[in-house]
């Protein structure tokens, strides 16, 4: 029931197009073709803009690597998607994100006391995904921290996980080895 519908696919079975994809993430940051990647290869040229999309957001974005990557695990949260967590938790703990706020986001709690930074990618992603949109004092806040820049980049991680999130949900993707407890079911 939980098989991994979109497994890897055997290179040799790579169109060309799928070749020169896989070769701009392994050639890239990420370094391998990973986990969100192997069901979107079935998609290349969209696996191409996401992929681009998401090394920006994830490696440059405006709002710097340790705020991302909180964001992400909101996320990652939000979707119950065990892979992102997998991956991300740890690079999280790694930024600097207190190992009791990431135990905190994976049990669906308030990781309070954040720092104000925190706080606020906490706040607005949260707020975000349940409400489907941002306050008028949440969005005050987060364009007198990080500027229009900033917060476009921030809406936009929580949008590229949650399609991250969608896909690899849908495909039932293999979670990772990794260092960090499973994510935990949330009641429903």
């Amino acid at each position: 029931m939980n098989e991994d519908r979109l497994p890897p696919l055997p290179e040799s079975q790579w169109s060309e197009q799928q070749r020169a994809e896989a070769r701009a993430v392994i050639d890239g940051p990420r370094g391998a073709l990973v986990s969100p990647f192997v069901p979107l290869l079935r998609s290349p040229e969209l696996m191409g803009h996401a992929q681009r999309m998401g090394e920006y957001l994830r490696y440059r974005s405006a709002i710097g690597l340790r705020l991302s990557e909180l964001a992400i695990l909101v996320t990652a949260r939000h979707w119950s998607q065990p892979v992102e967590w997998a991956i991300h938790a740890p690079i999280a703990a790694r930024e600097g994100i207190a190992p009791e706020a990431i135990a905190a986001i994976a049990e669906g709690r308030d990781p309070a006391p954040l720092r104000d930074d925190e706080q606020l990618v906490h706040d607005f992603c949260t707020e975000l995904h349940r409400a489907q949109s941002i306050s008028d004092p949440t969005w005050a806040r987060a364009v007198a921290r990080w500027g229009e820049q900033g917060v476009i980049d921030l809406i936009a991680i929580n949008g590229y996980y949650a399609l991250l999130s969608m896909v690899m949900n849908a495909a039932r993707t293999a979670v990772p080895a990794s260092s960090a407890p499973p994510l935990p079911p949330l009641p429903r």
